[in-house]
């Protein structure tokens, strides 16, 4: 198959309130032919403010998915084949 043949990468922009409703979100999606996963992050994650400092108040998983450590990016991508996915992550 050459680029020209391949067919687009179909992808949801997408984050929900935590990193496992996101993770389900995104499994359910790729199980539905969805080919590719496009990470919605929350306002605190964006402008890199810790969860609980005070001007993210009211914001963490508001518009998107909240990721505050490693531990969040491994719940995120929790049983997703990252090596055959095509991942955007857009801030």
């Amino acid at each position: 198959m050459t680029d020209r043949d391949r067919p687009w990468v179909m992808r949801t922009y997408a984050g929900h309130s935590s990193a496992a409703a996101s993770n389900e979100l995104y499994r359910r999606n790729l199980a539905k032919g969805q080919t590719g996963l496009s990470v919605a992050f929350d306002l605190p994650t964006q402008t890199g403010y810790d969860p609980d400092h005070a001007l993210a108040r009211g914001e963490v998983g508001k518009v998107g998915v909240p990721i505050s450590h490693i531990g969040d990016m491994r719940a995120l991508f929790d049983g997703i084949p990252l090596t055959a996915m095509n991942t955007s992550m857009t801030i």
